[in-house]
């Protein structure tokens, strides 16, 4: 009940729905999906605004460096053990 004993009444204004769907599956769509996905699960990202390029190369660095450094571990492990 609202101050001083009024009437309260709420009207919504509801357009018909609509089905999105030739904006729904793009292209820029999926590599921001995709982009998302993968930071979220897979990589840790590093906060800085990279472009398309620099963010990709991010990722593949992300991948190939626990590679490189288990290879140059075995490298090592078999100098060491000559």
């Amino acid at each position: 009940m609202p101050f001083g004993g009024g009437k309260v009444t709420f009207e919504i204004d509801r357009t018909d729905l609509q089905n999105p769907t030739e904006d729904r599956f793009t292209c820029k769509r999926f590599e921001k999906a995709l982009n998302v996905t993968l930071n979220s699960v897979v990589f840790r990202s590093s906060g800085q605004d990279l472009t398309t390029a620099g963010t990709y190369i991010e990722m593949a660095s992300r991948v190939t460096e626990p590679i490189l450094l288990g290879l140059a571990v075995l490298a090592v492990r078999n100098r060491v053990k000559r």
